[in-house]
């Protein structure tokens, strides 16, 4: 098509409207609800413009963008009323048009009042495509749009010409990551550290973070356990014209990921306080009885008419707005959903501490001395005290320090057990390999201790950086013996990957002769020196399936993981032996395997 046929296509468009409205939800983990929807649009399906990317630089060339946008607004705000949704809309919209000086202000709200929707379920999000430089004069468009009732969303961090400035400058209420940081982010140490740092900023700005362009149930995993809350993706709904209504048909079931096999941690059960509830609809008055009768009370948790929770009323909340000139006449017989907070962390009862944990920490406005809501398949359950999980998480760091090695910090011989003994009880498939460095002794008696403690921490980072922390496990044994627990389905590759990560990362702490020689000199054993290769390193590997855990104990299994190491040290350089736990199982055979000490 050429730029004259598709400016006459954007002509029909703009005189028709000939665009349609798609919604793509907005997903809270914790609460296993829709949040709200991104309202996305396409052109005629049988144009070039069907692509948005197309429609938008057709625009822009043209110099309507402004008036495309109010279209894609008009038939955004139609279709999400005609449908009925429920949660927030997102709006996507450009700096360029608000900065458009005949953009005239107060358009949106007209169509929001045509539709009955309330500016308080608008967000509107910001799209950058080209560079924005008067950030004044955005702040000011933005303060328009606050002050009528709306939210802002800042698109694409990361991608844009200008987005962290954009958020410093803007303060927005939401900050949608770039797909790009979020593909592939279970592998990517990188990654998940540009993550954690967004989220550090998030907290300090209190802005919420949304995690968009989410493909894989790995993605969402390891998004999870950090305290991404707020998810968007393929993974969890495709844009449709016809929305997604229900957040537990999109979410993975809870609680079918097995817990980490590194957690050996209790769960919230212990914590949960059979706090009573009420119904939305209860009268605020009986609620502040409630608090001044029970001086110990904290919290209160509001439902709906299904015992879903819907909001929370603290105490501290509720006195402060009944201390208000003639509140307590006015509001006392006012349902308590009109005193209640929307703004409060709901988590199942099946999640780890270590998940609750990041949930908490990654709220801004969470208080350690409030109360969170514990749900049981999304009803409610009970309550949760912040500083009950921080005491007994800090309570499991200490022992967990206890048995970590001093060096690498890794988990020692107890945890290592103990995930042994989990990954049997729970009847995981995955692969047990025993890690071991190739001449690492002459190594250091050669270039010295300090050197061949550098050398394990170099084997340790590469061994973290390998694993999903979702779901695999290292240890270290002691010296240079390590314990790796990881997923069956590409443990090869990843091996493959862990030898080249090493060898590589070894080259700087050899002399340039004896990297140059491929080898270097050192005192043997039996006296007299001798030549010994650069260091490598040998892996035995034990596939489990579930049908065999019933046969085995933690200690056969690790048994079984020295005895396939033992025969990977027979070959020269890197190398790897598997040994299969069946074939012993059925033979009965025992080969005299060495003993692993734990």
């Amino acid at each position: 098509m050429t730029v004259t046929e598709q400016l006459s296509t954007l002509d029909f468009i703009l005189a028709h409207g000939d665009i349609t409205s798609l919604f793509q939800p907005i997903v809270s983990l914790s609460e296993r609800r829709i949040l709200g929807y991104e309202a996305l649009t396409r052109g005629p399906s049988n144009t070039s413009l069907h692509s948005p990317i197309n429609l938008l630089a057709a625009a822009r060339h043209a110099g309507r963008l402004n008036e495309l946008e109010m279209t894609c607004r008009e038939s955004a705000c139609r279709r999400y009323a005609q449908q009925r949704l429920q949660g927030k809309l997102f709006l996507n919209v450009s700096p360029e048009t608000l900065l458009d000086v005949t953009h005239r202000p107060g358009r949106t709200l007209e169509l929001l009042h045509k539709y009955g929707i309330s500016a308080a379920n608008v967000v509107i999000e910001l799209t950058e495509q080209t560079p924005t430089d008067d950030f004044e004069l955005l702040d000011a468009a933005l303060h328009h749009y606050r002050d009528m009732g709306f939210s802002i969303a800042l698109d694409d961090l990361g991608a844009g010409y200008s987005g962290l400035r954009m958020w410093s400058e803007l303060r927005p209420d939401y900050v949608k990551i770039d797909r790009y940081f979020i593909d592939g982010i279970h592998r990517d140490v990188v990654k998940r550290e540009f993550v954690e740092s967004i989220m550090k900023i998030a907290r300090a700005s209190r802005a919420v973070v949304i995690a968009e362009g989410i493909e894989l149930s790995e993605e969402l995993e390891i998004l999870s356990d950090m305290g991404v809350d707020l998810v968007q993706g393929y993974l969890l709904g495709r844009p449709a014209e016809q929305a997604d209504l229900d957040a537990t048909v999109l979410l993975p079931d809870a609680g079918t990921r097995e817990d980490a096999l590194n957690d050996d941690q209790p769960g919230l059960s212990a914590l949960v306080l059979r706090q009573s509830a009420v119904l939305s609809s209860h009268p605020a008055g009986e609620v502040l009885t409630m608090f001044r009768q029970q001086p110990s009370l904290n919290s209160v948790a509001v439902l709906d008419e299904t015992n879903v929770p819907v909001g929370i009323v603290h105490r501290n909340l509720l006195s402060e707005a009944l201390l208000k000139p003639f509140a307590t006449d006015l509001l006392t017989r006012k349902p308590i959903a009109k005193l209640m907070t929307d703004d409060f962390l709901a988590v199942e009862l099946g999640h780890s501490l270590q998940q609750v944990s990041r949930l908490l920490t990654s709220r801004a406005r969470q208080r350690i001395d409030e109360e969170f809501v514990i749900t049981v398949n999304g009803g409610y359950h009970g309550l949760g005290r912040v500083i009950d999980v921080l005491k007994l998480i800090t309570e499991m760091k200490v022992r967990q320090a206890q048995h970590a090695n001093p060096l690498t910090l890794l988990p020692g011989n107890v945890p290592i057990q103990q995930c042994l003994t989990l990954l049997l009880r729970h009847r995981r498939e995955a692969v047990i390999c025993y890690v071991d460095i190739d001449n690492f002794k002459p190594f250091n008696d050669l270039y010295g201790y300090a050197k061949g403690d550098e050398i394990l921490l170099c084997l340790a980072q590469c061994l973290n950086e390998l694993i999903d922390s979702g779901s695999d496990f290292v240890g270290h044994i002691g010296g240079d013996d390590f314990m790796l627990v990881i997923d069956s389905r590409d443990w090869a590759s990843r091996i493959e990957q862990l030898f080249e990560a090493f060898e590589l990362r070894c080259r700087r702490f050899y002399r340039s002769e004896h990297l140059a020689e491929g080898c270097f000199i050192a005192e043997a054993r039996q006296g007299g020196s001798q030549r010994y290769p650069l260091l490598s390193l040998s892996v035995g590997a034990v596939p489990l399936k579930p049908n065999a855990s019933d046969e085995l104990d933690a200690s056969l299994l690790a048994s079984l993981a020295s005895e396939a190491k033992r025969q990977a040290k027979q070959a020269p350089g890197y190398s790897l032996h598997v040994v299969d736990p069946e074939l012993h199982i059925t033979d009965g055979h025992n080969p005299n395997l060495a003993a692993l000490a734990l």
